[in-house]
């Protein structure tokens, strides 16, 4: 056997053992489970895993946004026009959050936290000064007092009685400072001395700054990666008591923070959140990318909180048969010590829409009113995220309360929220790291093909090249008899002489 014929036969045996290794791999996603099963394992809620720092410290900063909805015509409103709205806002703050008295509990199967928040005030990011800026909006705790009393004669008219004599209306005009973090409330005062648990000071965001929602315990995802990150306890409890159903009290999901890895567009993501005293799920709207990073979308679909007769399973979110509220809303009494409090997307984007017609000023918008999560489908990682909600309180007429005579049932709309946060440039660069690798890994089968492919073609050159050049070598040798008669060897026979091929012009 020739050199080049070896050649030939080893690049043959060299290309067809790429191309089989290659294909076989690719079609058993041997290096994808491979990587797959790497990223299970490191993305864990333990101590020195790849995420357990950030995830006790998220690093990408985080945004607090609040709009407040301005009553601009109350005295008509007081006689019976249809109240009227202008949102004033953002005011912005940087929302500092860490999760505190972080350990291991279960024998390191789940891992116990608290979530600790800040807030310190951006002003550079705000329209106005919040220690200054006034707002007319309802009077939230005559209304907490007034529905608490009602149904009693003499306690109705204690209140109402105690509400004339130190001024306190069914609206308010009140500073940014004072509606956010706290103000002391005359009648609540007065209320006080005869209840000594009811608290004196009120606001939407009073003890909550440098507080925390109480003890959460996850899952670690070591067990299931699919229950990375997942809460299992909220406050000792796997099920609230708030609600009228088992579904409705379930804990699922995780508290917003955390996300397995693998995500696909058909699974439902749940989440917790004490602010709304409920889980709700989000369903995959569209692909998206944000600092080069793939992602996927999630977004609260209309049925999260759709009424009674459009979803059946939020039946168990109705106060009372009598107090279930219509398709985009959410009463929250129960969770906010009988505060008649309703919980909202922003300008009741995604609800009925004679919410919006009895409010001059809404104007729901999916753009700005839009609650989201766009999460990267590889590691579970969020790139980018806007949590938004709004508070509304039900106002309407009260026995015993002559003021609210005039007024009909309206869900009153107060201050929503925005909060945001965007993967920073320095995390997002450790994503894309691992993101490569796991391409790269995950492709490698491809690139063992690509290999083959090429020694495929290196292989063909060879044998064409082979052939020409045998070609050339028949083309060059012929052969004729010595004379015009084939002479025979008396010993030998007849021979055939070979000599080179005569010209036929010669």
């Amino acid at each position: 056997m020739t050199r080049r014929s070896c050649a030939i036969y080893a690049v043959g045996v060299t290309c067809a053992t790429l191309l089989i290794v290659g294909i076989g791999l690719f079609v058993g996603q041997v290096f994808v489970t491979l990587m797959h099963n790497r990223l299970k394992k490191e993305l864990v809620l333990v101590e020195g895993s790849r995420v357990f720092e950030s995830w006790k410290r998220p690093p990408p900063p985080v945004y607090m946004e609040f709009f407040f909805l301005n009553v601009t015509n109350l005295n008509e409103f007081l006689q019976g026009a249809k109240p009227e709205v202008n949102q004033v806002g953002p005011y912005t703050y940087r929302e500092y959050r860490y999760k505190d008295n972080v350990s291991m509990v279960e024998n390191g199967k789940k891992v116990s936290a608290y979530n600790t928040k800040s807030f310190v005030f951006l002003r550079e990011k705000s329209v106005g000064d919040p220690a200054v800026d006034n707002i007319t909006t309802v009077n939230i705790p005559a209304w907490a007092v007034m529905n608490k009393v009602k149904g009693s004669f003499w306690k109705s008219t204690m209140v109402s009685i105690m509400m004339n004599n130190i001024g306190s209306g069914l609206f308010t005009t009140r500073t940014v400072d004072e509606l956010l973090w706290g103000y002391e409330d005359p009648l609540l005062v007065q209320v006080s001395s005869s209840n000594p648990e009811v608290e004196t000071i009120f606001g939407l965001m009073y003890k909550k700054n440098g507080s925390n929602d109480g003890e959460f315990i996850y899952h670690t995802g070591e067990q299931n990666y699919m229950d990375y990150g997942r809460v299992e306890t909220w406050k000792g409890q796997r099920q609230l008591t708030f609600w009228n159903t088992n579904q409705s009290n379930s804990i699922n999901g995780s508290d917003g923070s955390a996300f397995h890895p693998l995500l696909n567009k058909n699974e439902r993501i749940y989440i917790f959140t004490p602010d709304l005293c409920r889980s709700i799920y989000m369903e995959f709207e569209k692909d998206v990318e944000v600092k080069g990073i793939p992602a996927y979308r999630f977004t609260p679909p209309r049925s999260v909180l759709a009424s009674k007769e459009e979803n059946p399973a939020n039946e168990g979110f109705c106060v009372t048969p009598q107090e279930c509220l219509g398709t985009g809303l959410l009463k929250v009494s129960p969770c906010r010590k009988g505060a008649p409090v309703v919980a909202s997307f922003p300008h009741f984007y995604l609800g009925d829409p004679k919410y919006v017609a009895a409010i001059k000023g809404m104007s729901p918008q999916g753009q700005h009113h839009q609650t989201y999560l766009d999460l990267n489908p590889t590691t579970g990682v969020i790139v980018r995220a806007n949590k938004r909600a709004q508070i509304n309180i039900l106002i309407g007429r009260i026995n015993g309360f002559a003021k609210t005579r005039g007024l009909n049932e309206t869900v009153f709309p107060v201050m929503f929220l925005n909060e945001s946060v965007v993967i920073d440039d320095a995390s997002a660069a450790r994503v894309h790291k691992l993101l490569l690798i796991v391409t790269l890994v995950s492709n490698f089968p491809l690139i063992i093909v690509g290999l083959g492919g090429i020694l495929l073609l290196v292989l063909i050159i060879l044998l064409v090249r082979a052939r020409k050049q045998k070609t050339t070598a028949e083309d060059d040798t012929s052969y004729s008899p010595v004379n015009d008669k084939e002479k025979e060897d008396p010993q030998n026979g007849t021979y055939i002489g070979l000599t080179p091929k005569s010209d036929p012009q010669a």
